[in-house]
């Protein structure tokens, strides 16, 4: 038998380690703390790193924050009692909803608070915010049912349904393609795609039921679809037309909320074997466990609910008994 000479060793087992790290990204963590309560979420995270959410205050109310150069800023309550913060995009720009007699719908740019008002009655919250500073979400209309709605140039528009009475628009990208949800008095969800004012039925993997949560700049769009039975809900990725089932780390449930620009980092939540909710990242065909790619200390990662394109990744979990909003970056 022939030995492997030293060199032809060296450049395999360097072959061997270049395979081994490909494949086991980890990551380190940040806790990014409260507004002096004992509760933080994030919600999205911008192209510069910055992070949106909401946090409980010393006072037991909620508000807005926006955590950037390693600090967590109250944003207030723009006059309201309470405040939450869902998205901020590349420019800074974020949205999000205060209560004050009703839900509404905020744009904070330059300083700035202004009040996305609604589609006919007191209740509108935005969910996503793209690159041109258009913003989408839900609002109650005059008739009383609750619509997407899509907010550009000054202006709220009712994007409509897919033939029921009631939808939400949770995701939005640069080039005003959005997703979210449509729906019935049967609640019976779909998933669509809105483009050029015309709203698309993008299916189930199998189901009744499916929602959009985000969409990239490539129209690519992840969310949630329930398989044939209805017993089993898992992530999806809806990309050239199809929808592709990304499992569900063993568990009945899951959820895609977040997407990079190539589809190739996606995020969410899993509820696994144990039917408690894990983080998870799919990459590279599969799903992975997030608290199985950090450092052990005393965490729990439940939702993972923000990608930038760096594969820096914002959610919430528990960190000593206490929900925490944290920061993943890749080492």
């Amino acid at each position: 038998m022939h030995l492997v000479e030293p060199m032809a060793r060296s450049f395999f087992a360097i072959a061997i380690l270049a395979a081994v790290s490909a494949s086991a990204q980890t990551y380190s963590i940040r806790d990014l703390g409260v507004l002096g309560g004992t509760y933080s979420q994030a919600n999205g995270i911008g192209g510069w790193g910055q992070i949106v959410g909401v946090s409980e205050t010393g006072e037991n109310e909620y508000h807005a924050f926006l955590y950037s150069g390693r600090t967590m800023t109250d944003l207030g309550t723009f006059g309201g009692v309470q405040s939450a913060a869902t998205a901020i995009n590349s420019n800074s720009q974020v949205t999000g909803f205060y209560y004050d007699h009703g839900y509404k719908a905020f744009l904070l740019t330059d300083g700035q608070v202004i009040d996305l008002g609604n589609l006919g009655a007191t209740y509108s919250i935005g969910y996503a915010i793209n690159d041109l500073g258009q913003v989408v979400g839900s609002s109650i209309t005059t008739a009383k049912h609750e619509h997407a709605f899509l907010f550009t140039d000054g202006q709220m528009i009712d994007l409509g349904t897919l033939g029921g009475t009631m939808s939400t628009a949770l995701g939005i990208n640069s080039s005003s393609q959005i997703t979210g949800y449509s729906y019935d008095a049967d609640w019976n969800f779909r998933a669509f795609l809105w483009q050029n004012g015309t709203m698309t039925d993008l299916g189930t993997l199998g189901g009744d039921w499916s929602v959009g949560n985000a969409i990239n700049s490539a129209g690519q769009i992840v969310g949630q679809a329930y398989l044939p039975g209805n017993v089993r809900a898992h992530a999806f990725l809806y990309s050239g037309g199809e929808m592709k089932d990304l499992g569900a780390l063993g568990g009945f449930y899951s959820s895609a909320l977040a997407v990079n620009s190539t589809a190739t980092e996606i995020v969410g939540y899993a509820t696994g074997g144990s039917g408690i909710p894990r983080a998870f990242i799919y990459r590279d065909g599969a799903m992975k466990d997030l608290n199985g790619l950090i450092p052990r200390g005393g965490w729990v990662l439940n939702t993972a609910s923000g990608i930038d394109d760096t594969g820096q990744i914002v959610g919430y979990g528990l960190y000593r008994g206490e929900q925490h909003a944290f920061l993943l970056t890749p080492k």
